[in-house]
């Protein structure tokens, strides 16, 4: 057990007193913080540590009269069931526990990505924390570019009791007329149109890149159309037509 770890309300204890196996006792701290312990009834051991619990019990044991030396030990059996949730498009959404079990570490969102069971084919290329600082509920986005592809560890945020992990399904562009592969296609970060006619196959004997046109969805809801040039950026949801060349 990690050495700084204070026992929380909701965590399973298993306490031993050497030499005296009828005292052995499994008990989880309830909401006031204490445990119940055969000849001392309830014991507050919340906010302590194993060690600093088992030392309270000892002297409880001391001073009562009832063991002279009595050597006690406190483990934690399962910890309390904080939990985090992860969304979306990963391959086992769902919720799991906020503490490793083996290092009561808080979870950061490697870790939970890995017990997630990794990101989809469809899976955007970053995804947003939610959760709570200082009572203030907060939204934190994460570049999964910059985290997975270039183990930039400052994207690797810790996640807490409550957050929420979401992530979303990624971009698409649309491409259609005179090119060799019409069809839909990831929208990748700062995508031109030039490199999405060359994900489309590149334009057909027929095409023009003097008649490329983008559709695109305008801030008012409406569909507008748009003459584009070549080094001009996408934006999600664009439908590319690639005219036919009158000469």
């Amino acid at each position: 057990m990690a050495q700084g770890y204070l026992l929380d309300v909701g965590d399973v204890v298993k306490i031993t007193v050497y030499d005296n196996p009828d005292l052995t006792t499994v008990a989880r701290i309830n909401e006031a913080g204490k445990i119940s312990f055969p000849l001392l009834g309830e014991v507050s051991i919340v906010q302590l540590s194993a060690l600093d619990a088992g030392a309270r019990i000892s002297s409880q044991l001391r001073k009562g009269g009832f063991i002279k030396y009595p050597q006690v030990n406190v483990f934690v059996e399962r910890f309390h069931s904080a939990m985090v949730s992860i969304l979306g498009e990963v391959q086992k959404p769902g919720k799991y526990p906020a503490r490793d079990p083996e290092t009561e570490d808080v979870k950061s969102v490697a870790d939970l990505l890995v017990l997630a069971g990794g990101l989809k084919e469809t899976a955007a290329d970053y995804l947003t924390v939610i959760g709570k600082q200082k009572g203030v509920k907060s939204s934190q986005r994460v570049d999964l570019t910059a985290l997975l592809r270039r183990g930039d560890m400052s994207q690797n945020l810790p996640i807490g009791e409550g957050d929420v992990v979401f992530v979303p399904r990624m971009d698409m562009f649309y491409i259609y007329g005179e090119v060799q592969k019409p069809g839909s296609y990831r929208l990748e970060r700062d995508m031109t149109v030039m490199q999405a006619l060359a994900v489309g196959g590149g334009l057909t004997p027929r095409g023009t890149q003097r008649g490329i046109v983008i559709k695109r969805r305008d801030d008012d809801g409406k569909i507008r159309s748009h003459r584009s040039k070549l080094p001009d950026k996408l934006r999600p949801d664009d439908v590319i037509y690639v005219k036919e060349s009158w000469f």
